[in-house]
């Protein structure tokens, strides 16, 4: 299946979407990942990707609502791919809502994993692909500091900020 892209303007910087055609997606597009430059292990467009920004349509409206603070939350489809693990992991992340913080702990807890699985969970949310989507920015630390963030601290407390 032909990887689909796009890129967009945001106040985090350009943002890389990537998807796949899907019939019961928003839009006609289900969404693979969202990047931002900069990012370790972002997707590089391949010369057998194909630029569709009008695939796009319905996840760029809704990014555009979030960042104007018109939206808390994306209905949109995924096609990502994790072990059992990172997509338990991922799935507790869209249960946090808007506008609050958890720990790793906290959400190490979620999933039903030992605290000592706490490395584990920062893993599986470093390796979220649907940054802004799936709200890896609002997991912190238990002191609640600011600690890791794929698109990096600067991007974590903007989003933060606009969700405060």
């Amino acid at each position: 299946m032909i990887m689909l892209y796009t890129e967009l303007d945001s106040p985090l910087g350009q943002l890389l979407l990537t998807g796949l055609p899907s019939a019961t997606a928003p839009g006609g597009t289900a969404i693979a990942s969202l990047t931002v430059p900069g990012q370790r292990n972002a997707p590089v467009p391949g010369s057998d990707w194909r630029r569709e920004p009008a695939a796009f349509a319905e996840a760029e409206r809704q990014l555009a609502d979030y960042f104007a603070g018109r939206a808390k939350e994306f209905r949109l489809e995924y096609a990502v791919t994790g072990t059992e693990f990172r997509r338990a992991v991922w799935d507790a992340l869209d249960t946090v809502p808007y506008g609050t913080t958890t720990s790793y702990g906290e959400l190490a807890a979620r999933i039903g994993a030992p605290r000592a699985a706490v490395r584990a969970v920062g893993g599986a949310i470093g390796a979220n692909p649907l940054l802004v989507l799936r709200p890896c920015h609002r997991v912190i630390g238990a002191d609640g500091s600011l600690t890791g963030y794929a698109g990096g601290l600067d991007r974590k407390r903007t989003l933060l900020a606009l969700e405060a």
